[in-house]
């Protein structure tokens, strides 16, 4: 590995399509109102524009590790950004609703590749040592694209319309899939000098053979540290996804008699703790050679924080505020899941198993957002406002009780991981 500044540039490109993802995930939610003036439907259409990105991301994760174990990041990153900038156009122009959830469709398919290229990337040409910190700044980038998509992608849509701010997306996608196709390469061993670049001289280094698909899956499902890592990953995730993504605003509201404004700020304190937390947990288990104690500590963390929040009746703002905030930094631990999964699968399947526990993430949202509706609306009591049900505190604490038993779940689960950095030989 040689050390300077090309790893953070390779990475950092990948990485930059992970934020332009996050943008994009979040995009829809500050064009509500024009989209339903526009396109002449009501906010339950509108709401499944949501759902179309989300299925397809989660749903595509297997192919998305075999397609970057055979062919590689750069080719594989290059078209994923083509893909979601054309997916990013079609949205810009649509005059129906079917064309509208096809660019979401299409957003979300090509969105599906970013996570798992810049993991994938970051194993290349990162000591595996230094990989849990990478991923964590990884997931920081993502969430800093989800706040330019809030407010800086409103005040544009409010200045210039929302067909020209996604049609302005889809061009920097198209931007950056130049920018990774001339710069990126899968390995430091392909790395051209920067003048021979542009004229797509890789050095004469033979890539190893990728095992087949089925071998390589095989060997991803025949693991059990690799279903264990998944279930932590998917159990630290439900929270963010779930929680913060969905019922905490609502939650807030009723149970804490705050404003939506209100409620929205205290939300996002979740997901700002988690951006920091990431990183720095991964540094942390990074420097200490260790990856199983800090996993502990800080699922540990992350369900002692959401049991209090749901649990405990009646705190003060500046508490609460405090608890999200702490919560969110502890889950973000989870990167750690990825950093073991990584370590402790062969690196020509690596791609396979990173998607494999990224699958796991994503479907804990995609199962746990109904489920805690389902539940609500099992211990609804009938009451009404202006049309809308409205559900008691009790009914919001039984039905987010099943994000606790699931963290609780996944903490046990920590116990039965298996460390895997000081094993690898790769700490150099």
């Amino acid at each position: 590995m040689k050390p300077g500044w090309r790893p953070w540039l390779v990475w950092g490109l990948s990485a930059l399509f992970f934020c332009y993802i996050f943008f994009q995930r979040v995009a829809p939610s500050v064009m509500i109102d024009p989209l339903m003036r526009d396109l002449g439907v009501g906010a339950a259409v509108l709401g499944n524009l949501s759902a179309f990105y989300f299925y397809a991301y989660a749903g595509l994760q297997i192919p998305v590790g075999i397609m970057h174990d055979r062919w590689g990041p750069r080719r594989v990153l290059t078209g994923a950004a083509l893909f979601t900038a054309a997916g990013s156009a079609l949205f810009a122009m649509a005059d129906s609703v079917l064309a509208v959830y096809l660019g979401r469709l299409v957003i979300g398919a090509g969105a599906a590749f970013s996570f798992v290229g810049s993991l994938k990337l970051a194993g290349s040409w990162f000591p595996l040592r230094r990989f849990a910190l990478v991923s964590g700044l990884t997931m920081m980038l993502g969430m800093l694209g989800g706040v330019f998509g809030q407010a800086p992608l409103a005040m544009l849509v409010e200045t210039s319309g929302w067909r020209p701010a996604l049609g302005g997306a889809a061009v920097a996608g198209v931007v950056l899939a130049a920018a990774i196709w001339f710069v990126v390469r899968d390995r430091p061993t392909e790395m051209a000098p920067l003048g021979a670049v542009s004229r797509g001289l890789d050095s004469g280094a033979a890539k190893p053979k990728a095992p087949g698909v089925f071998a390589a899956l095989r060997t991803v499902l025949s693991r059990p540290q690799n279903w264990i890592l998944a279930l932590i990953g998917g159990a630290m995730s439900a929270p963010m996804l779930a929680f913060a993504g969905l019922w905490g605003v609502a939650w807030l509201m009723q149970t804490q008699d705050l404003t939506r404004a209100e409620a929205a700020a205290t939300t996002s304190l979740l997901l700002i703790g988690w951006a920091v937390g990431s990183p720095t947990i991964g540094a942390i288990s990074d420097a200490a050679g260790r990856r199983k104690p800090w996993l502990i500590a800080a699922a540990l963390g992350g369900l002692a924080g959401l049991s209090a929040l749901i649990y405990v009746p009646e705190l003060p703002l500046a508490v609460l505020s405090i608890l999200f905030l702490t919560t969110g930094a502890c889950l973000g631990g989870m990167v750690i899941a990825f950093a073991l999964a990584r370590e402790s699968n062969p690196a020509d399947s690596s791609g396979m198993a990173l998607a494999f526990v990224n699958m796991a993430v994503m479907g804990s949202g995609a199962l746990f957002q109904p489920l805690v509706g389902l539940l609500l609306d099992r211990h609804w009591d009938g009451a009404l406002l202006d049309g809308a049900r409205v559900y008691s505190a009790a009914a919001y604490q039984s039905a987010l009780s099943v994000l606790v038993l699931f963290l609780g779940a996944g903490l046990v689960l920590c116990f039965a991981a298996r460390e895997a950095l000081a094993t690898t030989g790769a700490t150099s």
